[in-house]
């Protein structure tokens, strides 16, 4: 039974990191932009500039 209580412990301590580092991720500004990420793949990459060397 006092293992039990053990678990309980371990498992809130858990909980509680998992909800600090939700709330330090939100206050850090990591879920600010929802719509960007989404649409940068309609969007096409500007092709780069090769040089060729013909000798």
């Amino acid at each position: 039974m006092s293992v039990l209580f053990i678990l309980i412990g371990i498992s809130l301590l858990v909980a509680i990191c998992f909800l600090a580092a939700c709330i330090w991720s939100i206050k850090d500004g990591q879920y600010d932009d929802e719509d960007t990420p989404a649409h940068r793949m309609l969007f096409d990459d500007v092709p780069k500039n090769k040089t060729t060397n013909n000798k």
